[in-house]
């Protein structure tokens, strides 16, 4: 091997799909490795690091982030970026599991199985494992993921999930998921204000000022023909004890718990799954409906598009007085610009939530999945109700025991939040040192 070529990583994931929860994933690994591998390039002759991702929409890939991306069903397109790689990186988010069918499953094992029968490494990164239910796929994880050269899980249960699968030839670390090294000083709070206006929601004179940092367009600079392209400027980075319960009862909002009727913005984040019935839909309305009472605005924020766009809209036709759907397809820059102008978010989604504690945002979450539970856990906190529940009573207390103290919920989140933060940029140090070590051994 050339080891004064530059590095070439492949990173396999659920990417190009507008979801704007893996979108966050890959935005913020590409930042941390762009920040690690900054730091180890001096008196290097190997250049910059260079980036392919296997995407569902490449084009759309290439334009967001300025690298390379080849289409993720094109298996001749992978053999070659693989053939032609030092490292694949398989993550980070749910990948391996069989919830959602065995299908996708299987793509993200094969994937890894033609790296190693290519014989290049494989890390895991920062990945949630499971639920994986089926015996073929539990029987294809072991037998996949021994062969990995590290596994790097985001939290301890994925860590156990493997063990009792078998999992037990590569060394397996414990960090936090991916988007969580997402910086939220370095990002402006004056595009989300915008778009909160386009969509009829008054921001109350918010148009960033007072919030560090600003959009930097065009920071991450496109291919050229033939190559992978560096990437550069590193935008939003942020490289440098007993659970609070949070479910409170009583009658919903009661006056003398909230503050005088203001433009305070709540987020909704929501999404379709079984058991999500039109009750619980009900339920979430009438929360909203208690925050408008109070002088509270309400937003609907899709975190997949337009997936989310048709929950969010059958849950606020059910409101008094229906609040607004943000139907479009956000880039992750400026989602997190809008959850940077919120008060307080309540979410199903995963990644709505970790941007807003990244944010400092007091949150809420509504579990469907076990890595809502996880995640919570991590700031010392639970969900206000699962979608398995009989019913959501216990969703309007949960708002109102944040309401009673925002500010103390605020100090404490981000008090929890620092230490999560720089665990995400181990991941990228760990993956970094694997492919030093290839390429060194081939050298």
């Amino acid at each position: 091997m050339d080891t004064n070529r530059p590095p070439r990583v492949v990173v396999s994931g659920y990417y190009g799909f507008r979801n704007l929860g893996d979108e966050a994933v890959l935005l913020a690994m590409l930042e941390a490795f762009k920040s690690q591998w900054a730091q180890r390039r001096t008196g290097r002759r190997d250049g910059t690091l260079q980036v392919v991702v296997l995407s569902n929409d490449s084009g759309q890939t290439r334009r967001l982030y300025g690298v390379e991306a080849v289409n993720r069903w094109h298996i001749k397109e992978i053999y070659r970026v693989l053939r032609e790689a030092d490292l694949l990186i398989s993550g980070g988010g749910s990948l391996l599991q069989d919830v959602t069918g065995i299908k996708s499953l299987l793509y993200y094992l094969g994937v890894m199985w033609l790296a190693v029968q290519l014989k290049k490494p494989v890390v895991f990164y920062a990945q949630g494992i499971g639920p994986v239910r089926t015996v073929l796929g539990r029987f294809l994880v072991r037998r996949v993921a021994n062969r990995a050269r590290l596994i790097i899980v985001r939290d301890e249960q994925s860590a156990r999930d493997l063990a009792r699968m078998g999992v037990d030839g590569p060394p397996v670390h414990v960090t936090v998921d991916a988007a969580l090294g997402l910086c939220g000083e370095k990002i402006d709070g004056g595009r989300g204000a915008e778009i909160l206006r386009q969509f009829g929601v008054s921001t109350g004179g918010r148009n960033g000022e007072g919030c560090p940092g600003t959009f930097a367009a065009g920071a991450v600079e496109g291919p050229e023909a033939g190559h992978a392209p560096e990437i550069r400027n590193n935008r939003y980075s942020c490289a440098k004890d007993a659970s609070r319960s949070v479910t409170g009862t009583g009658e919903l909002f009661p006056t003398s718990h909230l503050p005088h009727p203001t433009s305070q913005i709540a987020g909704i984040s929501v999404r379709n799954w079984p058991g999500f019935t039109d009750r619980k839909k009900r339920a979430v309305a009438r929360v909203a409906d208690g925050l408008v009472r109070q002088g509270w605005q309400v937003v609907f924020l899709p975190f997949h598009y337009p997936a989310d766009v048709a929950v969010g809209r059958d849950i606020a036709a059910r409101m008094e007085k229906p609040a607004p759907v943000l139907e479009r397809d956000f880039t992750v820059e400026e989602m997190i610009s809008v959850i940077r102008c919120l008060d307080l978010l309540i979410g199903m989604r995963l990644h709505a939530l970790i941007l807003a504690a990244i944010l400092n945002v007091p949150l809420v979450g509504i579990s469907y999945d076990p890595k809502i539970d996880r995640f919570l856990q991590q700031l010392g906190l639970r969900p206000a109700v699962r979608v398995g529940d009989p019913d959501f009573g216990k969703l309007d207390g949960a708002v109102e025991e944040i309401l009673k103290d925002p500010e103390g919920f605020k100090k404490e989140l981000g008090e929890k939040i620092k230490p999560l933060q720089k665990l995400a940029h181990r991941s990228a140090v760990l993956a970094l040192d694997v492919l030093e070590e290839f390429r060194n051994s081939t050298c």
